[in-house]
């Protein structure tokens, strides 16, 4: 969470600070790096905590979130694309939470972890923008849709692993 302000400021501030965007770049890079460490480390020692998951859902989402809009806001990253991920992540976030006042905790999928992953590469590739393109888009848009469809499709699998959790609770509630 630490490292958003700063890239933030350094895309929004580009016209005027010598390679800034690279350095974003390399900010992004290093959030997702300790992202994925701190992750591993807290899986090998076997010293994962709710509290912790909940904050690196947060982080995540703040690091994503806030890069896109400093993206959209140059020119770098389509506004539709930047809803489509931000609602995706609203919306399963309160799914989440539904689920857990039942009591039942979801676990990330393959298909969550394909979504950051790809997302990730997404910006870090539109803070590198080459001038580039290929059938009139560059190749950090193109993996930007390829983000989208996944973001939508994760969103999908997510709904239809909670949907049985709704059902549940609905047929508790009609008994």
């Amino acid at each position: 969470m630490i490292m958003v302000p700063p890239l933030i400021a350094l895309v929004l501030a580009a016209d005027h600070i010598p390679h800034a965007y690279g350095i974003a770049a390399v900010l992004m890079a290093g959030a997702v790096f300790t992202d994925w460490l701190d992750g591993y480390l807290a899986r090998r020692w076997r010293i994962t905590t709710i509290l912790g998951g909940f904050l690196d859902t947060i982080a995540d989402k703040l690091l994503v979130a806030g890069a896109l809009f400093a993206l959209v806001e140059v020119g770098r990253a389509w506004a539709w694309a930047a809803f489509v991920i931000v609602a995706r992540e609203i919306a399963i976030s309160g799914l989440r939470g539904i689920a857990a006042m039942d009591g039942v905790q979801v676990p990330p999928s393959i298909w969550g972890k394909w979504k950051a992953t790809i997302q990730y590469l997404a910006i870090l590739m539109a803070l590198l923008q080459t001038p580039d393109e290929y059938w009139g888009l560059h190749l950090d848009q193109w993996v930007m849709l390829v983000a989208v469809a996944v973001t939508l499709l994760s969103g999908v699998q997510y709904f239809a692993r909670f949907a049985r959790v709704l059902r549940a609770d609905r047929l508790r509630a009609t008994s």
